[in-house]
């Protein structure tokens, strides 16, 4: 892997707090992302390491805090603004078009970017007949990174699910974010996908400069591929620092093993 410049502070979390009726989903969150590094989230379930990401891409409002972007800050933004600043996002429970094939599922990653409307793309004429052939070969690429060639014509649903999990992969790349939000990326896999998923998570951060946010359970592949990690224990910030200093934070010592371990 080439050396990677890990930049400023690209997304930063202020004194984050979400309620949900009188349940605390997170209180007072602070933690900052810089450019170009893979920074996980962890902690056990419940932790409210989804909730932090559905209020970074603005699928919850907090009712305390605000986050920044680029300098940008903001206490309110919906899930399409985010997007179009540059935030893309795959999901824990699959949300692919089980029914269409690989390539097209990608090429839905590509809609923020289209500037024909649907009338036009459905005719394909014209601009539009030009603009998704320009697309599709940004698609091609993303497949040919993701290794995938010999399935672009499959229905995404006859796909193993390690390889469904790529395709979700690619299509939030279609979107050319500079922010990646993955949301356990790795579950449900074998060891051998996760280290087929590690690999392009890190070549993702590698060779398209993507910063990376992930939340992961498997300890062993946080440890190895991140720079940084924040960990939350009932919605709550109890460890933040390189790998090695959470490894050893006796605070999230005791939230992983319990503390009669």
């Amino acid at each position: 892997m080439s050396e990677r410049k890990i930049g400023d502070v690209i997304l930063d979390v202020k004194n984050i707090s979400l309620r949900f009726g009188g349940v605390k989903a997170l209180t007072d969150i602070s933690f900052n992302v810089r450019e170009h590094e893979v920074r996980a989230i962890i902690g056990p379930n419940g932790a409210g390491k989804s909730s932090m990401l559905n209020c970074i891409n603005g699928v919850y409002s907090p009712q305390e805090g605000s986050i920044s972007f680029r300098g940008q800050t903001f206490s309110h933004m919906n899930s399409r603004q985010v997007a179009e600043m540059g935030v893309a996002r795959t999901f824990q429970n699959l949300a692919l078009f089980k029914g269409m094939s690989v390539i097209d599922n990608i090429m839905s990653g590509r809609n923020l970017h289209m500037k024909t409307n649907l009338f036009q793309q459905a005719l394909r004429w014209g601009a539009a007949e030009r603009e998704e052939s320009q697309h599709r070969e940004f698609v091609e690429k993303i497949i040919d990174f993701l290794e995938i060639q010999a399935f672009r014509k499959t229905p995404v649903g006859r796909l193993p699910y390690g390889l469904q999990k790529r395709v979700d992969l690619g299509r939030a790349l279609a979107m050319e974010p500079q922010v990646l939000l993955l949301d356990e990326p790795m579950a449900g896999m074998n060891v051998e996908e996760k280290q087929d998923m590690s690999r392009f998570i890190l070549d993702v951060n590698d060779e398209y400069g993507t910063t990376v946010v992930l939340i992961e359970h498997d300890m062993s592949v946080v440890m190895d591929i991140s720079d940084r990690v924040v960990v939350l224990d009932y919605g709550k910030k109890i460890g933040d620092g390189t790998p090695e200093e959470v490894r050893a934070n006796p605070e999230v010592i005791s939230a992983y093993l319990g503390t009669s371990h």
